[in-house]
């Protein structure tokens, strides 16, 4: 299999772990603030990648020169766009912020196709904006009223590329459990000051009602899914990879369908045909 098209199977492969954050965390959200959900999720990353690096004499990559720059920025970046979300979410809804979370396509386009050094061919660029139109169409709520919430998370989503362009060059010197590892130790103390300003106070009994669900998101999306998507960066081209984001409102869809028995809408179904037909698209040999 070529490089590219293990790249965007890797995409496929992590819509569907990412699928399940919004279910994990609408249970955790039971029982603590969103802040003290995210830090906690990542703690027990940090566990796993930090146990994984130490087990292949790896730990040291923490440390490589070529890489900290790059790993420090990432790490930066990624805490800003968490950071702008949840102070977002203060103003607006969670169905706003997903919608707005997809235009990181728009920027990523227009960050490295029009103005930088990767260029799509017209069959995947079509593709790559079918699959926006689709996600947009799948979680497109029935009151969208723009507010200064809005404006944050849009200004989050204009980040995450350059959050990604940190992370793809780090992965050229280290792997991507360092990347993760490095990003999510920097997180976790900011994470936590935050939630102790910001969230309800936290209380044990709700923290070990909430454990099974911190440990489920913390392996299956915060530490599979997001190494998927430092590979998949690796072997593909940012705007690609931030066009499959896509994906994520579908397999949640699946999710809530089976698990929480929420049946998808005519609309959201329909939404689902042009990322579908994007996603093949997508995947087709580059044009000049």
């Amino acid at each position: 299999m070529r490089q590219e098209s293990r790249g965007l199977l890797y995409g496929w492969i992590l819509a569907v772990f990412e699928g399940l954050f919004p279910i994990l965390s609408q249970f955790i959200l039971r029982y603590m603030g969103s802040l003290y959900a995210y830090a906690f999720s990542i703690t027990v990353a940090m566990f796993f990648l930090l146990g994984y690096l130490a087990f292949r004499r790896k730990l040291s990559e923490l440390f490589c020169k070529e890489a900290l720059f790059d790993l420090f920025m990432t790490a930066l970046l990624i805490n800003l766009i968490f950071v702008l979300i949840f102070a977002g979410l203060r103003y607006t809804t969670a169905a706003n912020v997903s919608v707005i979370l997809i235009m990181q396509l728009f920027f990523a386009w227009l960050y490295f196709n029009v103005l930088g050094p990767e260029k799509l061919g017209v069959l995947p660029t079509i593709g790559a904006f079918l699959m926006a139109l689709g996600g947009i169409i799948v979680v497109f709520p029935e009151d969208f009223h723009f507010n200064r919430g809005d404006l944050l998370v849009l200004l989050a989503a204009a980040i995450a590329p350059v959050a990604n362009f940190f992370q793809k060059r780090a992965r050229e010197y280290v792997s991507a459990e360092t990347v993760l590892a490095f990003r999510n130790t920097v997180a976790i103390p900011i994470l936590l000051l935050l939630a102790w300003f910001f969230d309800p106070p936290l209380q044990e009994a709700s923290l070990l009602h909430a454990l099974p669900y911190i440990l489920l998101n913390g392996f299956l999306v915060f530490t599979i899914a997001k190494i998927l998507w430092v590979e998949a960066l690796h072997l593909t081209s940012i705007t690609k990879l931030s066009a499959m984001v896509s994906l994520i409102p579908l397999f949640t869809l699946l999710f809530a369908w089976v698990i929480m028995g929420e049946v998808p809408t005519l609309r959201q179904l329909a939404g689902a045909v042009p990322v579908i037909v994007g996603a093949v698209l997508i995947g087709q040999k580059e044009q000049a």
